[in-house]
């Protein structure tokens, strides 16, 4: 039995300077990963200017809760 004999491959239809662009213009559109908590170095919080995650920036507002009455009695 005779093999069968393959067609040379296909040219690209697409060329490869557009298709690289593409992917470049791709990668810039999706939105950035949010880098790790500062303090324990978990997921930070979409939401936290200061790259705290959530359970490290509620940490740190209930100090600041804390800390307040103290300065008022302190004075």
């Amino acid at each position: 039995m005779p093999k069968k004999i393959q067609p040379p491959a296909p040219e690209p239809v697409i060329d490869e300077e557009i298709l690289r662009k593409a992917k470049l213009a791709l990668e810039a559109d999706r939105p950035r990963v949010a880098p790790g908590c500062v303090v324990c170095g978990g997921d930070a919080a979409p939401t936290s200017t200061e790259n705290l995650c959530w359970v490290c920036r509620r940490l740190k507002i209930s100090a600041w809760r804390d800390v307040d009455p103290q300065i008022s009695i302190q004075e």
